[in-house]
């Protein structure tokens, strides 16, 4: 049973609606709205089914009238008629009201009216007949199977060919085996041919030349035990079990020397002297305005473009069949028809195929291009319009509408409004091992503070050796970029940290009661690297963020990985949400990209990660320094990924 179905223009006018639920006329509004918001605008058109709460929505497009019919029902029902149905509807509705929408344009949608009710229904009842038809089979019995008809003569195998191959496909131990069989038996034969033979040598042979024949063989044998010896020896001694530490030559073998997890350091900058170190190498670029974040540079397309004429005008293209020649160009015409699938696949193929060599996810590249075929098909085209060209920029266009999402997180903005609420603003970073959390977490640090925010850095990493002293060295430099006298007296960076071994929800619970207490206005909690796979470590990181309930959660992720940002970020999703005590559980709400100055144009994993969360890449992290951190500008990713 349908709960509704609607037709409506890509523009937002609804032509047609049929509702098969009593209910008020608005109930198929948050459903359908909700479709566009996350489908249609978000470009991710890939699969034509979209789930909302307890229905399921279906839908097509019509994009030579730049139709979208939507057909909706409960998610618990399997109604196989509706692919049929609304497959029916299009076609039937297309063909009736043709050559209004051709004739009249856009007025024919608004001053029209669409008596549709009757054919609809009419296709309702057809295709649930239809379904009913195709009723389970029921099993054979005996009788109608085909074994039945075979006499007892004909199930009897006989040596031929058949058997032969089935014996061929057996593992490979078996033939291993036949195999030294044969050479054993072949072995034997030639033996027994040579035993008389060497018989009637020794007959020949006298006895002294005997007794010479036998030393020699007795002293060959001994010299090969000997080798096999030699290669083995065994052990005189055994080793001691167990590892013992390493001492080096300068190192000091004491060990509370060399703990400095001291937590009287919380809030006391004495404890924390000021590191000597060059500021430029920790700055970097010193011509940068401060507190401003950059967006990344880009080559745009029409520079490219004009590059690439000036090459094709100073040395003439050799290749056959190139795009860039006259031929090319013509091949590709499609001269005032509508686009069809068979013109589409050959350059979508090889779109997917672009987009996987840059680093895209394989799976994510298929659903792209499945997206656009379904946006373009039966699309009328112009006169001098290639269907290269055509998909090309529905590809750009899709590429910028995934890394726009929907929500924009404006981390100033936010800080701000926790200032007038009087309490810190809590940040979170999460992600898998050496995808550099805390040297991200530093450079987000120094822009904070150059904005003139306070920071309270939480180590809730008390794992991995080394991170509470790594954290520590980033707190001195910052202070030292920043000291106390350029701010008033007061110290914009404090390092909070309990050591190694504690619990870390608990420090992060005492970072955020100590930044409200102490008036710092943003809290940034670093945590320990983990693999998605590790069970009781998502346990861990979903407890810290229910119990501590922080205001943003990046997930910190490189940019060098491509098929593995989805596995990573799907089950760092899913395991805070199976951990999660909430109703509503809370999930990831940003990325931060890091490495991206490693991978050159191969930026597919920023279309990945965006992708699969439908959440934005806030920061990008491009190189070492404190000032290496961007702002995403899709223009730039895209131009990057499309370019050959």
């Amino acid at each position: 049973m349908l709960d509704f179905f609607t037709i409506f223009s890509k523009g937002g006018l609804v032509l047609w609606c049929f509702q098969g639920v009593r209910g008020p006329a608005a109930a198929a509004t948050a459903p359908v709205n909700a479709l566009i918001r996350s489908v249609l605008l978000q470009e991710r058109g890939g699969n034509n089914s979209f789930t909302h709460e307890a229905l399921t929505l279906k839908y097509k497009l019509d994009n030579q009238f730049e139709l979208v019919f939507v057909v909706g029902f409960q998610k618990i029902l399997t109604l196989t008629y509706v692919d049929k149905l609304i497959d029916d509807v299009h076609k039937e509705f297309r063909d009736k009201y043709r050559n209004e929408f051709q004739q009249k344009g856009t007025l024919g949608l608004l001053n029209g009216t669409f008596d549709f009710k009757d054919d609809f229904l009419r296709l309702l009842r057809e295709a649930e007949e239809s379904s009913k038809v195709r009723a389970p089979t029921v099993m054979k019995t005996f009788e109608q199977s085909v074994k039945s008809q075979k006499t007892v003569k004909c199930m009897i195998e006989t040596r031929g060919e058949k058997p032969k191959e089935k014996v061929k496909t057996k593992k490979n131990k078996g033939s291993k085996k036949e195999g030294m069989e044969t050479v054993t038996a072949s072995n034997k034969a030639a033996l027994g041919e040579k035993q008389p033979s060497s018989a009637g040598d020794k007959e020949e042979l006298t006895k002294d030349e005997i007794l010479q024949k036998n030393r020699e063989e007795f002293f060959k044998r001994h010299m090969k035990a000997g080798e096999k010896s030699s290669k083995s020896p065994k052990p005189d001694a055994q080793k001691e079990k167990g590892k013992k530490p390493r001492v080096w030559d300068l190192g000091n073998s004491n060990a509370k020397v060399l703990d400095y997890s001291d937590s009287t350091t919380n809030g006391n900058s004495e404890a924390c002297p000021v590191e000597e170190f060059d500021p430029d190498v920790a700055l970097g670029d010193r011509n940068r305005e401060p507190g401003r974040l950059y967006d990344l540079e880009y080559e745009s397309d029409e520079e490219a473009e004009e590059e690439k004429v000036i090459q094709n005008t100073s040395k003439p293209s050799t290749k056959k069949g190139g795009l860039g020649g006259m031929f090319g160009m013509l091949k590709g015409l499609v001269g005032s028809k509508s686009l069809t699938r068979e013109d589409m696949d050959p350059v979508l193929e090889k779109m997917k195929d672009h987009l996987i060599a840059k680093n895209v996810a394989a799976e994510i590249a298929v659903q792209l291009c499945e997206s656009v075929a379904k946006k373009l098909e039966g699309k009328v085209m112009g006169t001098f319009t290639t269907v290269t060209s055509t998909v090309k920029q529905a590809l750009q266009e899709a590429l910028v509408q995934i890394l726009q999402p929907q929500r924009r997180v404006d981390v100033l903005r936010d800080v701000m409004d926790a200032q007038r609420h009087r309490r810190p603003y809590v940040v979170t970073f999460c992600g898998v091992n050496g995808v550099g959390k805390s040297t991200n977490l530093a450079k987000i640090s120094f822009w904070l503070i150059e904005n003139g925010f306070s920071v309270l850095i939480a180590a809730c990493d008390t794992f991995r050796a080394g991170a509470v002293e790594q954290l520590r060295t980033h707190t001195r430099r910052l202070n030292a970029l920043h000291p106390p006298e350029s701010h008033g007296g007061r110290t914009m960076v404090q390092l909070y940290e309990k050591g190694y071994g504690k619990d870390a929800a608990g420090i992060a619970m005492e970072a955020i009661s100590y930044a409200r207490n102490q008036g710092f206005d943003v809290v940034l909690v670093d945590t320990a690297g983990r693999m998605q796979d590790n069970a009781p470590l998502m346990t861990a990181l979903a407890k810290l963020i229910a119990v501590n309930a922080p205001d943003l959660v990046l997930f910190v992720g490189e940019a060098l990985v491509g098929n593995e940002a989805v596995d990573q970020l799907v089950k760092f999703n899913k395991a805070l949400a199976d951990h999660s005590m909430a109703q509503t559980p809370r999930l990831i709400d940003g990325i931060v990209l890091t490495k991206f100055d490693t991978i050159d144009d191969k930026v597919g994993a920023a279309i990945s990660m965006t992708y699969i969360t439908s959440k934005p890449i806030v920061f990008v992290g491009t190189g070492q320094t404190y000032c290496d951190l961007r702002s995403l500008n899709a223009k730039a990713v895209v131009a990057a990924l499309m370019k050959a």
